[in-house]
């Protein structure tokens, strides 16, 4: 076996195609092995459009970037068979080893998607040394691809939730398929109004789904996502996810505190002690913090017994009982506050869940939950500080579909 046996078998060659030459550049740095390929004039080629066999015109040279032979930098340099189609007129038939119209072969950019998996992709580009930009032409085309082929006319319950894409109150609306497992996202798109919902419609018809088939929608308490979901999806009932509680009265104590540490002084550590549990992993000195916090901050002490009432709701075993603790804890909550004026964010808080009563409570009637959401809203979140940002909102939805839609077979994607 000489050494264009070796390197036919490693390109996985077959006539009639056969390499003619090969040529390792010393002069250049990094060093280029270049590899000639050749045609045979004799044969005939497919057309690219119908598959009609056809003899072959006259050729072209074209030239693709490979996977590097060892640490050298590895080029095919082809002559690619035009061919006359007697329907289609002239064309440049497909080669086996790169897709149409990209300057890259297939197992180079497989190596290269793969990268992108796990890293970002200014340094992907950087290892692999080719642009960023060149490298984002790459990830676009497969991802588009891939997403291209989705199918969603089995999708019943569905999960919304707006994650942010940059600074200034960029926002991406991200929607997942509740019945699925880790890679659930199944549309994405900028902002976080009422046209989100209206979108997504549209995307939903478009891949085979029927808006009257979504029996369960999960969402925060935006009003937007609320009234777009209502207009939108009319069968579908609405569930407020718990999590978005906690959140709300977690941010409502947080407020409350930053208020009153500025009229008393308070020991430090304070603001994690009250956003964690009473019955969560607290350490001894926190221990200590919410024992005493009615000593030196009795505000703050209202507004974190208030929050602590949630999980005697949530561990409400039917929704009935869930509706009569809720009625319980909303008539204990507005007992403490009175007209205190301190705890207005606890107040607005409480009105919040008084307009979101029966779509919190409808969260106890089937299994839903935007948990799997949120734990991808911090993927998405540490992929685009590994970035250090993206350049668009673009780009930020294609890594969202990279990281977390149902696009396993994306490297098939040609």
């Amino acid at each position: 076996m000489n050494d264009r046996d070796v390197l036919t078998l490693g390109l996985e060659l077959s006539r009639p195609w056969e390499i003619v030459g090969q040529i390792l550049d010393t002069k250049k740095s990094p060093h280029e092995l270049r590899i000639r390929i050749k045609a045979d004039r004799g044969a005939k080629y497919p057309c690219p459009v119908c598959g009609k066999m056809c003899k072959a015109h006259d050729f072209k040279d074209k030239t693709w970037r490979h996977l590097n032979f060892f640490q050298h930098h590895c080029y095919i340099t082809a002559k690619v068979p035009r061919v006359k189609c007697p329907d289609h007129g002239v064309k440049t038939i497909k080669v086996p080893w790169a897709r149409k119209g990209s300057r890259f072969t297939l197992l180079f950019e497989q190596a290269a998607m793969v990268m992108v998996r796990e890293m970002p992709v200014m340094a992907a580009a950087r290892i692999i040394g080719i642009s960023d930009n060149s490298l984002w032409r790459i990830v676009f085309h497969y991802v588009e691809k891939a997403m291209e082929d989705i199918d969603l006319s089995y999708v019943r319950g569905i999960g919304v939730d707006e994650t942010s894409s940059g600074k200034r109150h960029q926002y991406v609306t991200v929607f997942i398929d509740l019945d699925r497992g880790r890679r659930s996202v199944i549309f994405a798109v900028p902002g976080k109004d009422k046209k989100t919902i209206q979108a997504f419609r549209s995307y939903l018809k478009a891949k085979g789904g029927c808006p009257d088939n979504i029996a369960v929608a999960v969402c925060d308490m935006s009003k937007a996502f609320i009234s777009g979901l209502e207009e939108e999806f009319p069968g579908a009932e609405i569930v407020v996810d718990w999590f978005h509680v906690v959140k709300l009265f977690n941010s409502a104590v947080d407020e409350v505190r930053r208020k009153e540490s500025r009229k008393v002084s308070m020991p430090r550590g304070t603001r994690w002690a009250v956003l964690k549990g009473a019955d969560g992993e607290l350490t001894e000195y926190q221990q200590e913090l919410l024992a005493q916090l009615e000593s030196y901050a009795q505000d703050t002490a209202k507004a974190w017994r208030i929050k602590e009432m949630l999980r005697w709701i949530n561990e409400a075993s039917t929704s009935q009982g869930a509706k009569w603790r809720l009625t319980k804890f909303l008539n204990y909550a507005e007992e403490i506050i009175a007209d205190n004026p301190a705890l207005r964010p606890v107040k607005k808080a409480l009105n919040a869940v008084k307009n979101h009563r029966d779509r919190i409570v409808a969260r106890w009637g089937n299994d839903y939950t935007n948990a799997l959401l949120e734990g991808l809203n911090g993927l998405f979140q540490a992929a685009r500080a590994r970035a250090r940002g993206y350049r668009n909102v673009q780009t930020f939805i294609t890594m969202i579909y990279l990281i977390a839609a149902p696009i396993g077979h994306i490297l098939k994607s040609t």
